[in-house]
């Protein structure tokens, strides 16, 4: 009898200490929201700031000074000149626990803004030997001023968080110049994700067709892989007048920018995956009456799959090598893998999508279809599971249709979206330190 008493005791014991756990997790989660709220007119100062002042990627030097003095003032234990411009944020909690990554990008783009806002770039730089304009034409000037107030907010709850908070401000996620390495991958390479050794990580992205008070995510390959290809044909040159002394690159150069489309059309199995691939450049010859000898090419390669990713490799160089050949020229073809697929981590999607639910409302969350644009979040994923996700910062009642994608001169963003990435960022880490899940 005595045995059997304990153990009802013990159950309710461990009913009390559940429900309570349970209170304080709601408890936090009320003051992040109330907190990322009274945050929000910050957040968008912070915002404008860095959008009237861009910079590209490794170059982002102003806007790391600015992160760094914040999380100075917030007490954090801050690492400036990580992957070269990037700035990393500790935020130890009250109590002992794992360890959550939180990560925005901080690069502009090489590009001349359209919009007319009083806060509009007018900044100027040189890019490839170029003079080019620049702007925040992705959102990344959101995401910085994001994360900033959720390192606000956490700071203010720090006592109550059972683990610990690594904020990754990042550069060059749109990629680096030609032969200089940077974003993700070099600040995975210089240890971004140890000392201490993070156990997950997530990651916004605003979204100009996503409305406002939404969130979009899909567990698995999100967003594709990016790799670069370079095809060098080399034929005979001659006088156009004569070009049966010639083994034209030209002609041959367009047979394989023909062959290369039946890839996708006819060879990748879509039904299961998506794929892009595409040629953006082509040079050849200086002068419109003589055939040169050579002709380069250049292009992008876009997979949801990385078995798929590796069969487009391989066909590119049979196509163009043998299309080469059939002419009597040759083909030198060079494959620059960028970026991998994004992937978020299934079980750890599952595990917060409650998460996502509350913040947003259940009505607000959606799964979407996978996404040919690419991510160096990927980079963070391939070391620990990690989930990236969108948010709406499309204008209610807009068109997706009509407004401006991203990476254009007129790309702008309703800044009513960012409290709710600042919500959603500051919950998701608290969410995971305390261990809360969909399984419990």
């Amino acid at each position: 009898m005595r045995f059997s008493l304990t153990l009802v005791c013990t159950g309710v014991a461990l009913t009390w200490t559940g429900l309570a756990a349970q209170a304080q997790n709601q408890a936090l989660n009320t003051r992040i929201a109330q907190l990322a709220t009274q945050e929000e007119a910050k957040v968008i100062a912070w915002r404008r700031d860095f959008h009237e002042h861009p910079e590209l990627g490794n170059e982002e030097t102003r806007t790391a000074g600015i992160v760094a003095a914040h999380l100075k003032k917030l007490g954090l234990e801050v690492q400036t000149g990580v992957g070269r411009t990037g700035v990393v944020g500790v935020l130890k909690g009250g109590k002992p626990g794992p360890v959550v990554a939180l990560r925005a990008d901080m690069d502009g783009l090489p590009i001349t803004e359209s919009n007319d806002l009083p806060f509009a770039s007018k900044a100027k730089a040189t890019y490839l030997g170029q003079p080019v304009g620049v702007m925040h034409a992705c959102g990344h000037d959101t995401h910085v001023a994001m994360l900033m107030g959720a390192a606000e907010v956490l700071s203010q709850v720090k006592k109550d968080l059972p683990g610990t908070v690594k904020f990754i401000f990042q550069p060059a996620e749109e990629g680096s110049v030609p032969g200089v390495e940077g974003g993700a991958k070099l600040m995975v390479k210089e240890g971004v994700l140890d000392k201490p050794k993070v156990d997950a990580v997530f990651g916004v992205h605003i979204n100009a067709q996503t409305e406002v008070g939404k969130l979009a995510y899909r567990p698995g390959g999100e967003m594709a892989s990016s790799d670069r290809f370079t095809i060098k044909v080399h034929g005979k040159g001659s006088h156009g007048a004569y070009p049966w002394n010639s083994v034209d690159p030209v002609v041959t150069a367009a047979q394989i920018i023909l062959g290369l489309q039946t890839i996708v059309s006819r060879q990748v199995k879509l039904i299961d995956d998506a794929a892009v691939v595409t040629v953006g450049t082509v040079n050849a010859g200086v002068r419109y009456n003589v055939i040169p000898p050579d002709v380069e090419m250049s292009g992008t390669i876009r997979a949801l799959n990385p078995e798929v990713q590796k069969q487009i490799w391989a066909s590119i160089k049979r196509i163009a090598t043998n299309i080469a050949e059939s002419a009597g020229a040759t083909a030198d073809v060079t494959i620059d893998p960028y970026v991998p697929v994004t992937t978020n981590n299934p079980d750890l999607t599952a595990r917060m999508l409650p998460t996502l639910q509350a913040v947003a409302g259940a009505a607000n969350v959606r799964e979407i279809k996978a996404v040919t644009g690419a991510e160096d979040f990927s980079f963070y994923q391939e070391k620990v599971p990690g989930v990236f996700l969108f948010v709406g910062g499309m204008a209610k009642g807009q068109d997706p249709a009509t407004t401006a994608d991203h990476h254009t001169a007129g790309f702008r963003i309703d800044e009513s979206g960012l409290t709710l990435g600042v919500k959603t960022l500051a919950t998701l880490a608290a969410d995971y330190l305390s261990g809360k899940s969909s399984k419990k």
